[in-house]
């Protein structure tokens, strides 16, 4: 674990005060500082739980475990070295970069707009008048 119990102290404290100040305003004293005693216990282990976490973490990732079992292979555990370089891909980035040819399979025609149905209805005026005035009258 890293630190020490000083740094759960301080947390603890934080805690409780933070609980005390918002819980004193609506309770009484004695509650409050209940509840703020309360608040430095789960303070206090939230921030132990939090160093054991990290001081699990970097301890596991400080020392890793060397797998290095044939020493006549250059004396190199595996994972040391990292190779970055990428192959060379300078032709397939020429290819598309290219401008292709277009297929000549495509409709001559070119571009032809959509003309869908007209939904007005062409009746007699006469016939739609009528009509108004029956819906009126109702």
């Amino acid at each position: 674990m890293t630190g020490n119990l000083l740094i759960n102290l301080i947390f603890g404290l934080v805690g409780f005060f933070f609980t005390f100040i918002t819980t004193y305003g609506n309770n009484l004293l004695q509650t409050s500082i209940i509840r703020g005693l309360f608040g430095f216990v789960v303070w206090f282990v939230l921030a132990f739980l939090l160093r054991w976490v990290l001081g699990f973490i970097t301890k596991s990732s400080a020392s890793p475990e060397a797998v290095d079992d044939n020493p006549e292979e250059g004396g190199e555990a595996l994972g040391v070295k990292l190779d970055i370089s990428t192959p060379d891909e300078d032709d397939e980035l020429r290819n598309l970069l290219k401008p292709k040819p277009a297929p000549e399979e495509r409709n001559s025609e070119g571009f032809t707009p959509l003309q869908p149905p007209k939904l007005v209805s062409m009746k007699d005026p006469e016939e739609l008048a009528k009509a108004v005035r029956h819906l009126k009258e109702e």
